[in-house]
């Protein structure tokens, strides 16, 4: 009797636990989704229609914070958010047509990053991470300059120069700043139990 007793505290205790860290999760993710959303709305114009913004500083980070499940979450929940109209992309834009316009790519692209930097930040080579994130953006701009030439109708090389190349180099210093950044939030709050 006493062991079947022991047996289901032990069992409510697991599901308290359980429903703490998720609880947890829920609050990370949602917070990173919302950081996504405010520091896109920092945007320089640009006459090509990418503007500049700090959308990859935002995704990179909160690959590097929340590593790469719970990134790639907040990042999917940031896209979804957008998706359905609200205005959280660059220029306080947002609806499906976002997604399918000619910046959309590097949206789509903004999933891999998360996925990459989260893979890098749990890596014990802090250069071999960053290389990671590196090439998280590389495939991240990948999508972003197929789906700008699909789109304005253009050629592989005349999309890359307009919507890739001006923006590499403030994207890989953003990736670094990521990182930077990022593994020291991320261990504070490990420290802390909240991740």
């Amino acid at each position: 009797m006493k062991q079947l007793i022991k047996s289901e505290t032990h069992e409510k205790t697991l599901s308290q636990n359980e429903s703490k860290i998720s609880t947890k999760e829920v609050v990370c993710v949602g917070m990173f989704a919302a950081v996504l959303a405010v520091l896109s709305q920092i945007s320089i114009p640009m006459p090509s229609g990418v503007p500049i913004t700090l959308q990859t500083f935002a995704i990179a980070l909160t690959g590097v914070v929340l590593a790469w499940k719970l990134g790639v979450t907040s990042t999917l929940v940031y896209i979804l958010i957008g998706a359905v109209g609200v205005p959280v992309f660059s220029e306080f834009s947002g609806g499906l047509h976002v997604l399918v316009n000619y910046t959309g790519g590097f949206i789509w692209g903004f999933i891999v990053l998360a996925l990459l930097c989260g893979i890098g930040i749990t890596l014990k080579s802090k250069p071999l991470g960053v290389l990671l994130g590196f090439v998280g953006l590389a495939v991240c701009h990948l999508f972003g300059v197929l789906q700008f030439m699909v789109v304005m109708k253009m050629s592989f090389m005349e999309s890359f120069l307009l919507a890739s190349a001006p923006y590499l180099i403030k994207d890989a210093i953003s990736v670094i700043l990521a990182f930077a950044v990022g593994s020291q939030i991320r261990s504070r709050l490990l420290r802390a139990g909240l991740i």
